[in-house]
């Protein structure tokens, strides 16, 4: 498999508002996960953290030039493998115990680490059998309803379980602006993990198809529309035919 240095493993996309996208070009989109960063006058925030594979705050020193809140949408490897790297890491509740102890079978690393997970390998080639994720002990606890304050600028957290149960997403109102994480995007879902829940999927669902929504910012492939997100929310009822 081709090699790659360290210092081309990341890619960052500069959006509108102050936000940014950050993702590792070189695994494959089905595994890929978006972290977004999001400027705020005192604080900034970074939604989840990646594969872990390469040393996000080594390569992107820019990242912790103001205090950084290292945000979890949930607790699969994909998104918190990098944690440990920042000294304020946030989590719902129900997912705390899996990011102060993670291991193969909690994270879903076992599962899905491999082969097809890469077109490339970074230039510190990865040994699947020591393929771990390291431990990033919450210093907050965010649930449905708090709020992350940037400073200028406020993140609501909407608890929004089904496809784990500490799965959270992130609401701008002042922007109509929606990180989902994996509770939503634009591509195949994943509903059949160890501690999904299809009933808790629908509601969280419903929740997020009531919000005035313009732009979603999902934990993988490309950002659409709100009038896109009802399409979508719709349609995955429509194939549970719970709607």
């Amino acid at each position: 498999m081709k090699i790659v240095s360290r210092d081309r493993w990341f890619e960052v996309e500069h959006r509108h508002d102050g936000i940014c996208l950050i993702h590792e070009p070189y695994v494959r989109p089905f595994y890929r996960c978006n972290m977004w960063h999001v400027q705020g006058r005192e604080h900034d925030v970074l939604i989840d953290s990646g594969s872990g594979l390469v040393s996000l705050r080594e390569q992107l020193p820019w990242l912790t030039e103001k205090p950084l809140l290292a945000v979890a949408s949930h607790c699969h490897f994909d998104h918190i493998a990098g944690h440990h790297e920042f000294s304020e890491r946030l989590v719902h509740p129900a997912e705390a115990d899996i990011l102060a102890a993670p291991d193969g079978a909690n994270t879903l690393a076992t599962d899905f680490v491999g082969d097809d997970m890469f077109e490339a390998h970074p230039d510190c080639p990865l040994c699947y059998a020591e393929y771990r994720v390291r431990a990033a002990p919450a210093t907050r606890l965010i649930e449905d309803g708090d709020v992350v304050d940037l400073g200028d600028r406020v993140l609501q957290v909407l608890h929004t379980p089904g496809h784990s149960p500490g799965g959270i997403s992130l609401w701008e109102a002042r922007t109509q602006t929606l990180f989902s994480g994996d509770i939503l995007y634009d591509g195949p879902l994943i509903e059949d993990a160890y501690h999904s829940n299809l009933e808790d999927y629908a509601r969280s669902l419903m929740r997020l198809r009531d919000l005035p929504v313009r732009s979603v910012h999902g934990g993988h492939f490309a950002s659409f529309s709100g009038e896109r997100m009802r399409e979508l929310i719709d349609a995955w009822f429509d194939a549970h035919r719970l709607a």
